[in-house]
């Protein structure tokens, strides 16, 4: 693992680095981004930068510099390249009084660089009892604020899956706790609008570039019922569903066998610093 705070390397990567008043450490006051490393090279930065500076937007953050965060990527990604790795880019609200207000202190940006396993080509997911509030103040924007990820993905493990889905209040489908749901009717990929609630993902984007889809907002059952289901995300790619709940799937069924391999066929057009 590599590491690189506020413009320089960490010789240790795991010594400490960050101050205990850190607002992102003690509210959850900070924006993220998980970047996926091929080959040494980032892919999509361009992308997920520009989704950062809205997410820092969105939560009131000021002071982010795309650029500074730019070569703190290059810098975490020289020596002996990752053939397969993530980045997770963090900008918090740095160092703040003990409580939600904010200091005025210059905010904390840190980006590590580790190896990453591939994804298995399918997976089982299953529907949480927890809506999204898609009218709530953090809807689509990515925040480290994920403990409610953290309690529905325990839920999800508990039963054998690797991923838990979300409705949201109007009980349409929503997204999973780091994917975005993709779904097969009568030959239709479908998957959920962005006024459900649901991040807008950069592999969700690409998908729909890419491949296409439609946009829809319907309950979640229409989409636990499909012909097909599959996941999208920075670390999964496309990842066909084999189970969701209780219900068996064909998976990789066919329309995501041909999902998968245009994003294969595109990915390399994505991959560089300045892509």
């Amino acid at each position: 693992m590599r590491v690189w705070i506020n413009g320089r390397v960490l010789s240790d990567p795991m010594a400490p680095a960050v101050p205990v008043t850190d607002h992102g450490l003690t509210v959850g006051d900070a924006v993220f981004e998980a970047v996926k490393v091929v080959g040494g090279q980032p892919f999509a930065l361009r992308r997920h930068l520009d989704r950062l500076e809205r997410s820092a937007a969105g939560l009131g953050l000021e002071g982010l510099d795309p650029e500074e965060v730019r070569r703190g990527v290059a810098a975490v990604l020289e020596g002996d390249p990752l053939p397969l790795g993530r980045l997770r880019i963090t900008v918090t609200g740095g160092n703040a009084p003990l409580g939600s207000g904010r200091g005025d202190a210059p905010l904390t940006t840190i980006v590590v660089a580790a190896p990453m396993d591939p994804a298995p080509e399918t997976t089982a997911v299953v529907t949480v009892p927890w809506p999204r509030n898609e009218r709530g103040p953090l809807a689509g924007l990515k925040t480290t604020s994920y403990a409610e990820n953290v309690v529905a993905l325990a839920a999800a493990r508990e039963k054998g899956a690797s991923e838990a889905v979300f409705a949201n209040l109007a009980g349409h489908l929503c997204e999973g706790t780091g994917t975005n749901v993709f779904y097969v009717v009568d030959g239709e990929v479908r998957t959920s609008t962005l006024a459900s609630g649901c991040l807008a993902g950069v592999t969700r984007a690409l998908v729909l570039e890419w491949f296409g889809a439609t946009e829809v907002d319907e309950p979640i059952e229409v989409a636990a019922g499909a012909d097909e289901v599959f996941l999208v995300s920075t670390t999964r790619d496309v990842q066909g569903v084999h189970r969701w709940d209780e219900r068996t799937l064909e998976a990789p069924g066919p329309v995501t066998r041909k999902v998968a391999a245009a994003w294969r066929e595109r990915e390399a057009e994505l991959l560089g610093l300045d892509r």
